[in-house]
């Protein structure tokens, strides 16, 4: 069974946005690199740890993981700048309202590793549509999902967010709406869910 449907199958909620990401976003991850490293870059074997125990009971025990060998096998990724400041920005906005902070923590994570993935945000956290990544960023994160009026793609959001926290204006155009890439940043995400 592939990691992804071994974890939802273990879900205490299966249906829940944040169980459907952090089991695709996991479940990848493990099948991808195995079960020897960390699945989600910068998050630590313990935190990993009481995620998968709260949100898929059991489920650590069915993957077989060696959690004191995990203790120090964080995964190289070779972008973990950008995890890093991904994570930073969603956690500015977390709402203590949404849920432990632990599960938090674990989403932002897993939002980060799965924005350096090359299809849109909602494909490479193995949700079922863009809806349910709305859903997901506007339960956890509310202050910054309120900051995309205009509906922006979300990897794009996230890193023009970055990049004005840095004061680095790199896009084309003053305005979105003159932009002459205003259709590759807002529109339809068209595509099929990932299996």
């Amino acid at each position: 069974m592939h990691p992804r449907a071994l974890l939802l199958a273990c879900a205490v909620q299966p249906g829940d946005p944040a169980s459907l990401a952090l089991a695709g976003v996991i479940g990848a991850a493990f099948a991808d690199h195995g079960t020897q490293w960390l699945p989600l870059t910068g998050l630590s074997a313990a935190a990993t740890r009481a995620v998968m125990a709260r949100r898929f009971p059991g489920a650590d025990a069915a993957l077989g993981l060696d959690w004191l060998a995990l203790e120090g096998a964080e995964r190289p990724e070779p972008r973990q700048d950008e995890v890093e400041d991904l994570v930073a920005l969603l956690l500015d906005h977390l709402s203590p309202a949404a849920g432990p902070a632990e599960d938090g923590r674990s989403v932002a994570h897993a939002l980060a590793c799965a924005s350096l993935g090359g299809n849109h945000l909602w494909q490479d956290l193995f949700l079922p549509s863009r809806r349910e990544l709305s859903a997901l960023i506007g339960g956890w994160f509310p202050a910054l999902a309120a900051r995309n009026t205009g509906d922006m793609k979300w990897k794009k959001f996230f890193y023009k967010q970055l990049c004005e926290r840095e004061e680095i204006f790199v896009c084309k155009s003053p305005s979105c709406g003159v932009c002459t890439d205003h259709g590759l940043c807002f529109g339809p995400e068209e595509g099929l869910a990932r299996a």
